[in-house]
């Protein structure tokens, strides 16, 4: 009988577990997804904050929650945290890796997806990058690129180049006056990514500011943009407004239809689907273009690393199976039963970096030196207007310079 006691307890608090989670995540997010970034960080911070297995999905909600609210330097202490706990090498006990062979993988400790890992130096090099601090940016912009080289060479992952990183290392090499390390940048992006809009014109003003006239002459008859000398040319009177627009919601976690111990990833369905850019009282307005498409990455790096999941659980089933025998062997009663807990123990683990963005896009406008006011407003996929926006916000432009404005949207 104090066996079939403990059996049931384990189970009961397993589905406490779940429920806990779910629940604690749940509050801050319905926050944060009405606009209320800072009361959304209040709620999670205990919990972000406390040494557990849980701790990395919670400390990654509560650093998005911080950057929303334009509390950078706090969120970049944070996300840096996050980083270390994420790379911090697995030393579980022996009594939680059976258990969580036993019974759920949530019985370990979350280190995240490796979609998320790469995404933490995303948003570390954004903060870095708005607090004008080019040098971390750059750091984190390599740090990204190193990373994926580590997952194609020795993890044998093949996960596509960070667009984002080249994106934003080319920028800071523009603002160092450094425009043939730019031009490189881009070249590599636009060769990566020949679709990507957003890179035609960047790379060939660098092209030019670099002095290598006959890709200027070359990409610029390309991508027929007729962009002339006179527009290129570096001119004090001029800066630039760089609006960094984070859209809608990665994908979430939820348990596969096809099998309940498995998680998947399933889209979040979003309303604003881009950003206009509103300079001043006149009616000239500025797109955001697509720069990284979050969703689609955490989707296909979740299916490749998806094989290791089901080997491993391949490998708990094996060993529940001799557990519950062992049992069989002495009451065949209670090793039944002990397989039924085990088996219904073993539900997906949902833990995840629940607060990402679906896309990051970008929108540039080149302005004179001095003080603007800016907007922003969201809009569907038909160009309309989805009432989501940012109230005028001061901004200060200086010569031949960028400035950087961060706006989210959440629905």
């Amino acid at each position: 009988m104090a066996i079939v006691k403990v059996l049931i307890c384990v189970l009961c608090l397993f589905q406490l577990a779940c429920v806990s989670y779910q629940s604690k995540v749940g509050g801050s997010r319905r926050l944060f997804s009405q606009g209320r970034a800072a009361e959304a960080a209040a709620l999670v911070k205990p919990l972000a904050l406390e040494p557990s297995d849980d701790q990395l999905p919670y400390l990654l909600d509560y650093a998005t929650y911080l950057q929303t609210s334009k509390k950078y330097s706090e969120a970049t202490k944070y996300f840096l945290l996050a980083e270390d706990i994420a790379k911090i090498k697995d030393y579980h006990s022996l009594s939680n890796l059976t258990g969580s062979l036993l019974f759920s993988q949530r019985m370990v400790q979350y280190k995240g997806e490796n979609y998320e890992k790469l995404m933490i130096n995303v948003m570390l090099a954004l903060n870095f990058l708005i607090q004008s601090d080019l040098e971390g940016a750059l750091v984190e912009t390599r740090k990204i690129n190193h990373m994926l080289d580590l997952f194609r060479s020795e993890a044998k992952k093949k996960y596509q180049q960070n667009p984002l990183a080249h994106y934003l290392a080319a920028m800071i090499w523009e603002d160092d006056k450094k425009f043939d390390d730019a031009f490189i940048d881009y070249k590599k992006l636009h060769k990566l990514y020949p679709d990507l809009t957003l890179v035609r014109e960047p790379l060939v003003r660098s092209a030019y500011l670099s002095r290598r006239m006959g890709e200027y002459r070359r990409l610029n008859k390309k991508f027929k943009l007729n962009l002339k000398p006179k527009d290129i040319r570096l001119n004090k009177k001029y800066g630039e407004l760089i609006v960094i627009f984070a859209q809608g919601w990665a994908p979430r976690k939820h348990p596969n239809r096809a099998d309940f111990r498995f998680p998947w990833l399933h889209p979040v369905l979003s309303e604003t689907k881009s950003a206009r850019v509103y300079v001043g009282e006149g009616a000239t307005s500025y797109p955001s273009k697509l720069l990284l498409d979050v969703e689609h990455v955490a989707l296909s790096t979740f299916k490749e690393d998806y094989g290791a999941l089901l080997a491993k659980r391949l490998a708990a089933k094996v060993v529940k199976e001799v557990a519950a025998d062992q049992i069989r062997q002495k009451n065949e009663g209670l090793g039944n039963l002990a397989w039924l807990v085990m088996t219904v123990a073993d539900q997906a683990d949902l833990r995840q970096w629940s607060t990402l963005p679906q896309s990051f896009q970008v929108a540039r406008v080149r302005l004179p030196v001095g003080k603007h006011k800016v907007k922003i407003k969201g809009v569907d996929s038909f160009g309309d207007e989805t009432g989501e926006s940012l109230e005028p916000t001061s901004i200060t432009i200086n010569p031949i310079k960028k400035t950087y404005l961060y706006w989210r949207s959440y629905y």
